[in-house]
């Protein structure tokens, strides 16, 4: 059964920073796709970034692109957010998983917050 440990979230100023790492574990992470995703209050949970198996491709929603950067090390079964520019429109629970393994389940998120 995979699992996923997000950390690094946490209260910033808008336009700061944060780097978020997912941690997998229970499957063969270097060979599938991952996504982070994000849900915020009454709000349904939506894709912000997506990453090939080996890294070289990525895809960005459209409000994230410019401002995200998702990396991935095989090595560690991690996948990274980086978070610049933020806006409180970005305020979430954040989490990752993969598009190709649906069944998994989620883990517990991190939090951020985007507020002065």
């Amino acid at each position: 059964q995979a699992q996923f440990v997000e950390s690094g979230g946490g209260l910033v100023q808008p336009g700061g920073s944060l780097r978020l790492s997912c941690a997998a574990s229970g499957f063969t992470f270097s060979t599938y796709v991952m996504n982070w995703y994000r849900q915020a209050p009454g709000k349904e949970r939506e894709m912000v970034a997506r990453i090939s198996p080996t890294g070289f491709n990525t895809n960005y929603a459209d409000s994230v692109k410019g401002r995200f950067t998702i990396s991935r090390d095989n090595a560690k079964n991690t996948v990274y957010l980086q978070m610049n520019n933020l806006k409180p429109e970005d305020t979430a629970m954040y989490y990752c998983r993969s598009p190709a393994r649906a069944y998994d389940y989620w883990g517990q998120g991190t939090q951020v917050t985007v507020s002065s």
